[in-house]
Parts: C-alpha cells; sequence; structure tokens
C-alpha cells in the first residue's frame, strides 16, 4: 500500500494512457467497418453462360445508389486497342421492326444489377465501329475489357470498375470468355479517380474525332 500510494499519480497515467489506446483501437475497427460499408464497389461477372454469348452483368454491391455515365468495351489486340461506349446500342428486332436503341446510362440502385449485350455482340460492335476485318477474332490472346465510370451517391468524382476476359484460349484461336482477373478491379482512390476521369475524356474525344 505504501508503494502504491508513493506511485499513485504514475499509475493513474498508465491507466489513462491504456484507457485511452483502448478506446483508440476500437473507435479504429468502427471507422474501419463504416468506411468498408461506405465503399463503392461495381462488379462486373458472366451471366447465362460461361462462353462468349454469356450476358455481361453489372452488380452495384455498394451501400448507395450510382449513376452509370460511360460503359467502354476495349478490343486488346497485337497491334492496337480499341474502345467503344456501349452503354447505348443498337437493339436488333424482327424484320418487320425498326432497330431500336437501347441505353444503359442512369442510375443503378444498391442491390441491383443490370444486364448488358452478349459478349460476342460487344465484341462485334468494336469490329464494325472500327470496320475491322472479321479475321482479327482468330488472334490469339485477344483480350476484352469492360470498364465501367459511375457516379456513387453524393460524391463528385467518378469511380470506376474494369474487368478483362480472353476471348479465345491462350495461344489458340478457340472462342472461349475467360476471365483474366478472378475479381473485378476497383478504381476508388482519389488517384484513381483521375485515372477514370481521363478515360471519360478519352472516349469524349474519341467521339468527337468521330
Amino acid at each position: 500500500m505504501e508503494w502504491l500510494n508513493e506511485n499513485g499519480q504514475a499509475i493513474s497515467a498508465i491507466t489513462s494512457v491504456l484507457t485511452l489506446l483502448v478506446w483508440f483501437f476500437y473507435a479504429q475497427l468502427l471507422y474501419n467497418s463504416y468506411v468498408r460499408q461506405r465503399r463503392p464497389r461495381v462488379i462486373i461477372n458472366r451471366g447465362l453462360g460461361t462462353g462468349q454469348n454469356a450476358l455481361c452483368l453489372i452488380s452495384n454491391m455498394s451501400s448507395e445508389s450510382i449513376y452509370i455515365q460511360h460503359v467502354l468495351a476495349l478490343l486488346h489486340t497485337s497491334e492496337d486497342t480499341y474502345m467503344v461506349d456501349v452503354a447505348e446500342y443498337q437493339e436488333e428486332k424482327d424484320e418487320q421492326q425498326e432497330k431500336s436503341v437501347r441505353s444503359h446510362q442512369g442510375p443503378l440502385a444498391s442491390g441491383d444489377y443490370l444486364h448488358m449485350q452478349r459478349f460476342a455482340d460487344i465484341a462485334e460492335q468494336i469490329r464494325v465501329s472500327w470496320e475491322l476485318n472479321p479475321d482479327i477474332f482468330d488472334q490469339a490472346n485477344l483480350q476484352l475489357e469492360i470498364r465501367i465510370i459511375a457516379i456513387y451517391g453524393s460524391e463528385d468524382r467518378p469511380i470506376g470498375a474494369s474487368r478483362s476476359f480472353y476471348l479465345n484460349e491462350p495461344d489458340t484461336s478457340k472462342q472461349a470468355l475467360i476471365p483474366i482477373s478472378v475479381d473485378t478491379t476497383r478504381h476508388n482512390s482519389r488517384l484513381q479517380r483521375r485515372k477514370v476521369k481521363r478515360w471519360a475524356e478519352q472516349i469524349d474525344s474519341q467521339a468527337m474525332r468521330r
């Protein structure tokens, strides 16, 4: 007791510091949980199949709605990369009906999804838009990349997501649809959002030139 009385102030100070560290630890856990819940997450995946005829699915797994501005499709060949905004495209109808334009621009609620065209149709749209030779699809290691540019909640800077697929089996020309990455790549950090903004500027400048 005598030792405690002599060192009471030091013990009290140490106890206060330890208590502060415990509260800081729990506050950090709560903050990380909040940030994780608030972090936007958009998933690009295949639906109704695994081959090129599978639908391109875009799912919003964020806690809030997103507004899709652009859906970019890039065909990476051995010679060059060809990009097209496929957020709007002409939907084929019967012979007696005219073609209609379908748009995927607009809000997408939390937990909701939309299906684009088939992957094969997206690749064909790029080929037709750039007037490429149909033999281009016989190339080995041909890649189709899908990029999403969207606005999340009330944030000003756009967020992005991307995922790439092989359009044929590696080192062969046999048609396939093989994801290059296990998951969709998110572009949500400040530096990455600048990159996403450049994507939008690139597609706008391309549209003006064409």
